[in-house]
C-alpha cells in the first residue's frame, strides 16, 4: 500500500479542489469505464493497453480513496479479507 499511497499530496489536492463527494462519483465513473473496457478487450474491440490506462485510473481513486477512508482502516480491511481467503484456499 505504500506505494499507493506515494501521491498522498496529490490526493489532498483533489479533495480540496473538487470536494469529497466528487470523488467518490469519479472512483464509480473510472470503475465503470474499467469494466466496459475489460468486456470490449474480451470481445477483442481493444488491446491490453487500453485495459491498462483504465486500471491506471481505478489506482489512482483507491488510492484517493483509502486517503479519504484512512489507510489504518483499509489495511486492517485487508488483513480481514486475506486471511479470509488463505481459509478458502485450504479447503479443499
Amino acid at each position: 500500500m505504500r506505494e499507493l499511497m506515494a501521491y498522498r499530496e496529490l490526493y489532498q489536492a483533489t479533495l480540496q479542489k473538487w470536494g469529497e463527494e466528487a470523488q467518490y462519483d469519479q472512483i464509480v465513473e473510472e470503475c465503470a469505464e474499467l469494466i466496459a473496457t475489460i468486456q470490449h478487450l474480451r470481445r477483442g474491440r481493444v488491446g491490453e493497453d487500453a485495459v491498462a490506462d483504465e486500471l491506471a485510473d481505478v489506482y489512482l481513486m483507491v488510492g484517493q480513496l483509502v486517503y479519504m477512508l484512512g489507510e489504518d482502516r483499509v489495511a486492517a480491511a485487508i488483513l480481514r479479507k486475506v486471511s479470509c481467503l488463505q481459509g478458502h484456499l485450504a479447503t479443499p
